[in-house]
C-alpha cells in the first residue's frame, strides 16, 4: 500500500465533490491571557464517498475540527460548509434540522437511551424530525449489523460491540451526507473495536457513505482512506491510503516537533 505525505493545500475541488468544508477556521475559547486557541486558519475539505481519519497530538485540535464540521459547535471565524450549504450562515434552528437529516453521529460513549429498545434507539433521528422510516433501507442495515435478533432489547441488555452496531446503524437510518465518527472504538476491546471499523469501511465501500473518525489509535486510522494530522490547531500533514506504521511515525513526529 503506497503512502504519500504531504504538506496540506487548501481544497481546490468545487464544493459539489466534498461532502464537508471548512476555510480559515479558527475557535478560540476564553479571552484575553486565559485564551486557548484550539484551531488557527484551518483550511480543509472532506472528499465525499470516502473514509478520512482525523489525528493528532493531545489538545492539538481533532475534536474540535470535527465538532465544528459536524455542527456542533461555531467558530469564533471562518467559514464551515456541508455539502453546498455554509452552517456558519444557518440560525440554530435551521443547524438542528440540517443535522437530523444529513448527519449521523457515532460517539465513544454509544449514547444510546436506556429506557428505549435498540429498534427505538435506531429509529430517534427520524422520529426526531418527523420523518418515515424506509422498512427496505432499515433491513439492510439492521441485517448487515447483525442486529435482527437484539431489536427488542434495551442497551443494557447488550454487549459494548452490539451497542456500537445500534449507534451505527442509528446513524445509517437516515442516509446522511456524512458520518461523524468520535472515537468510535475507544469504549471496545480490541477485537470488537476491529468489527466495528471493518463496518465504518464497509458503509463507505458498500453503501457510498461518507465517514469522518476523530481517532488516537494508528491501527484503526489505517483502515481510513485518507489520515489528516493537526497540531497546536494547525493543518500539519495528509497521509494517503497508509498503513498503521506510517500513521504512528507521523503522530510521533509531531509529537517531537
Amino acid at each position: 500500500m503506497t503512502t504519500h505525505v504531504q504538506t496540506h493545500q487548501t481544497a481546490t475541488a468545487s464544493r459539489a465533490a466534498l461532502a464537508a468544508s471548512a476555510t480559515d477556521l479558527t475557535k478560540t475559547y476564553g479571552s484575553g491571557e486565559t485564551a486557548v486557541h484550539a484551531l488557527d486558519g484551518v483550511s480543509v475539505g472532506v472528499e465525499a464517498g470516502r473514509f478520512t481519519a482525523i489525528m493528532g497530538p493531545s489538545g492539538s485540535g481533532k475534536s474540535t475540527l470535527m465538532h465544528l464540521l459536524a455542527g456542533l459547535d461555531t467558530p469564533t471565524s471562518g467559514r464551515v460548509f456541508l455539502g453546498d450549504t455554509e452552517l456558519t450562515s444557518l440560525s440554530d434552528k435551521q443547524l438542528t434540522t440540517l443535522r437530523r437529516r444529513s448527519v449521523g453521529f457515532v460517539f465513544q460513549a454509544f449514547n444510546l437511551l436506556p429506557t428505549l429498545t435498540a429498534r427505538q434507539n435506531i429509529r430517534l433521528p427520524l422520529d426526531l424530525a418527523g420523518r418515515g422510516v424506509d422498512p427496505g433501507w432499515e433491513r439492510r442495515i439492521v441485517d448487515e449489523l447483525g442486529l435482527g435478533d437484539r431489536l427488542g432489547h434495551r442497551p443494557g441488555e447488550l454487549s459494548g460491540g452490539q451497542q456500537q452496531r445500534v449507534a451505527l446503524a442509528r446513524a445509517l437510518v437516515t442516509r446522511p451526507e456524512v458520518i461523524f465518527a468520535d472515537e468510535p472504538t475507544g469504549a471496545l476491546d480490541s477485537t470488537t473495536g476491529a468489527e466495528v471499523l471493518a463496518l465504518l469501511r464497509r458503509s463507505v465501500d458498500e453503501w457510498g457513505q461518507t465517514v469522518v473518525m476523530v481517532t488516537h489509535d494508528a491501527g484503526a486510522a489505517a483502515v481510513a482512506d485518507r489520515v489528516l494530522l493537526l497540531a497546536d490547531g494547525q493543518v500539519a500533514g495528509d497521509l494517503v491510503e497508509p498503513d498503521a506504521d506510517a500513521v504512528l511515525e507521523a503522530v510521533r513526529a509531531l509529537g517531537r516537533l
